[in-house]
């Protein structure tokens, strides 16, 4: 199981250095969370494509990038962060008409597209749509609203995923990655990973006052 840190959690002011301090540690992943004031339910503003390209910059081509658009008009605006430099776009299947266009949209530019759906969403919004996907998020606390604990009752959900993901790579398809975000700590991270998750993105868990990165991803590391 890959652990991939969404930067949220980090002072901006000291951002290169986490990043840095991320990459030095082993992490070959960055999540980046897209909030735009609107769709999630604290109404909070995070950062968007311009943010997103100067990081680009800073770590380099060899480090994949995804954002997680927790936004009402991804598909108005996904050209963005695609020009910016992101590897892949994961949309929320609540916020999206089309999701088939948007998937086809973004690999057209060469981009990897990924769908997201909330604890109370019918994995049934997503699973008609797996064979065109290069990765499906599982969030196991509520988009955008702190201080959540990890539910673990979304384990039935992501094990139908695996199972579903499992059966379409045993018949030639595409090899769908399966991720996991929210509440995710050292303490749970062996239980996520038996369910069968590919990406885990870790937040507090590693950008903390608690020690530095590399301690920390070792912590998790030891639970695996």
């Amino acid at each position: 199981m890959e652990i991939t840190p969404s930067i949220l959690t980090a002072n901006f002011c000291e951002l290169g250095k986490v990043m840095d301090d991320a990459i030095s540690a082993g992490i070959q992943w960055i999540h980046l969370d897209v909030m735009d004031g609107n769709w999630v339910v604290n109404k909070t503003i995070t950062f968007g494509p311009g943010l997103i390209k100067s990081i680009r910059q800073h770590v380099g081509p060899d480090i994949f990038l995804d954002c997680h658009l927790m936004v009402t008009n991804a598909e108005e605006n996904w050209e963005q962060y695609v020009d910016a430099g992101v590897d892949l776009v994961i949309f929320h299947v609540e916020a999206v008409d089309n999701i088939s266009k948007l998937i086809k949209n973004l690999h057209s530019r060469g981009c990897q597209a990924g769908a997201v759906l909330n604890p109370d969403t019918s994995s049934s919004s997503i699973l008609p749509y797996l064979a065109e996907l290069d990765l499906v998020l599982v969030m196991s606390v509520v988009p955008g609203k702190g201080g959540q604990s990890f539910m673990p009752e979304m384990e039935s959900k992501v094990c139908e995923f695996r199972t579903a993901i499992d059966s379409q790579i045993a018949s030639g398809g595409r090899s769908t990655k399966l991720m996991i975000d929210g509440g995710i700590k050292h303490h749970n991270a062996a239980l996520i990973k038996s369910w069968g998750i590919d990406i885990a993105v870790v937040g507090s868990g590693l950008i903390n006052n608690n020690g530095t990165f590399k301690e920390n991803l070792e912590k998790i590391n030891l639970m695996l």
